[in-house]
């Protein structure tokens, strides 16, 4: 079980624990997926994971956390098995040796019942291991009882533990084979794991990602947006109180609700969407609906967040007024005051050099940045949707237009299929064109190699 103190503390002890069972006090997933180790023989195939888990959320939903630490506890129960197996290995060898030993001693001796003596066979009073008995068996195979009496006394033995030669032979080869087959199992695992998109596997078994799926277009935002909301929806379960299904529903209803209550089909689709109440500006709201209680670190955020541009601004100006004064202090026996106040001021401007760096820092070191929300658009934009990406650029004469257009051409090739449409958004500086020029310029791009040329009209407006 050592090997499960390699997850870190603080996400260990947001996992729930199991509290009676062999497992009492180790997380649920690791449970279940010491349970599917068990059943599977250490073969991970990921199509029985999903069943497997899809089956044990029919009696108790996992959370998301859970269904995310489903990779990492499938690898510590893989390598506690190995663990294990590489010590009942070792214990059957160290069995075998003995045995080997032993059959040495009774064999090499001239007299048998002396050599029998001299054994000491009497000192075996506990049950004999299995393997133990197996290679003995094996060195005393094909040998005369009459001359050999210790196969005798072996055969004895087994009788008392319910069993025979054969039968304990036969037991510890299929015990060695199964050993075998489990040991290539984990290690083709372990090589499988690696490969297994658990991003795919972890949203077709989440039931939050089932519910949100089935009554928003969920389905339809890219996989950074999912997880931000995911894990809003782990932060507010974390603080009210509620189960991670719970919280999904009331979002979702929440969502119908404010969508019903507005006049305007755009304005709906907004507040619609369950990421406004959980991402965006309903999150305030639907935190005062469910209860929620801010950790302490969501709360010192926010402060920090709060006063904005102004707030960040002012955090450089105060923290290099403060660095500025403070090294003028430095001088001040040297010097009077008016010179100090020169001092403050002419180093100001560096403080606040030193000040900036110091707040860009510490505001990505405590806030860090925010992914945008956004669609998939898998199958590209749509016509709903359609856009234009407009590249602003300053033409300094007629020959730049040609270089631009190149440009655009590789942005269009690289991007997505869709209605997508791309533009250069440009105007020229000085008088390099003539007034004609200026007002219309047509420009027909030069053939490469058979592909027909496509004629390009360029507009301008000299306003």
């Amino acid at each position: 079980m050592k090997s499960a103190k390699i997850s870190p503390p603080s996400f260990y002890r947001l996992l729930p624990k199991l509290s009676q069972g062999p497992f009492a006090g180790y997380p649920r997933v690791f449970g279940l997926a010491w349970a599917f180790v068990a059943h599977t023989d250490s073969h991970v195939d990921p199509e029985n994971l999903k069943r497997f888990i899809n089956a044990y959320q029919r009696v108790q939903p996992l959370t998301i956390g859970e269904l995310w630490a489903v990779a990492i506890t499938l690898r510590i129960v893989l390598i506690e098995n190995l663990r294990r197996l590489a010590d009942q290995i070792a214990e059957e060898r160290k069995a075998s040796q003995q045995a080997e030993n032993l059959a040495n001693h009774l064999l090499n001796k001239g007299d048998a019942v002396a050599a029998m003596a001299t054994a000491r066979l009497d000192h075996y009073t506990a049950p004999l291991n299995e393997h133990f008995a197996a290679q003995l068996a094996k060195r005393l195979r094909n040998r005369d009882p009459r001359t050999t009496p210790a196969l005798s006394w072996l055969e004895k033995r087994l009788t008392l533990q319910s069993s025979s030669i054969e039968a304990i032979v036969q037991n510890a080869q299929q015990r060695m084979g199964a050993s075998n087959v489990t040991v290539r199992n984990i290690i083709t695992s372990m090589r499988l794991i690696s490969d297994i998109d658990w991003a795919t596997l972890f949203e077709s078994v989440s039931l939050v990602d089932e519910r949100l799926r089935q009554y928003s277009a969920f389905d339809e935002m890219d996989f950074t947006t999912r997880n931000l909301y995911r894990s809003a929806i782990e932060l507010l379960s974390r603080g009210s109180g509620l189960g991670e299904l719970e919280i999904a529903g009331r979002v979702l209803l929440r969502a119908n609700a404010a969508a019903a209550e507005q006049a305007d089909s755009n304005e709906a689709a907004r507040v619609g969407d369950p990421g406004y109440h959980l991402i965006a500006g309903g999150r305030r709201a639907f935190e005062r609906n469910i209860g929620f209680k801010a950790p302490w670190r969501l709360r010192i955020s926010r402060f920090l967040i709060q006063p904005g541009i102004v707030g960040y601004a002012g955090a450089i100006l105060l923290l290099g007024l403060l660095a500025a004064v403070a090294s003028a202090a430095l001088f001040r026996d040297a010097a009077g005051l008016g010179w100090l106040i020169i001092f403050v001021v002419l180093a100001l401007p560096v403080a606040c050099e030193a000040a900036c760096a110091l707040v860009n820092r510490l505001v990505n070191w405590r806030l860090g940045a925010s992914p945008l929300a956004g669609l998939a658009l898998n199958s590209g934009v749509p016509s709903s949707l359609r856009t234009m990406v407009v590249v602003p650029v300053l033409l300094g004469d007629g020959n730049d237009i040609r270089e631009l257009v190149e440009r655009l051409e590789v942005h269009y090739l690289a991007s997505g299929e869709g209605d997508l449409t791309f533009a250069l958004l440009s105007d020229f500086f000085g008088r390099a064109l003539g007034a004609s020029a200026r007002r219309r310029c047509i420009i027909k791009p030069r053939p490469r190699g058979n592909r027909p040329a496509e004629s390009t009209a360029w507009s301008w407006s000299g306003r």
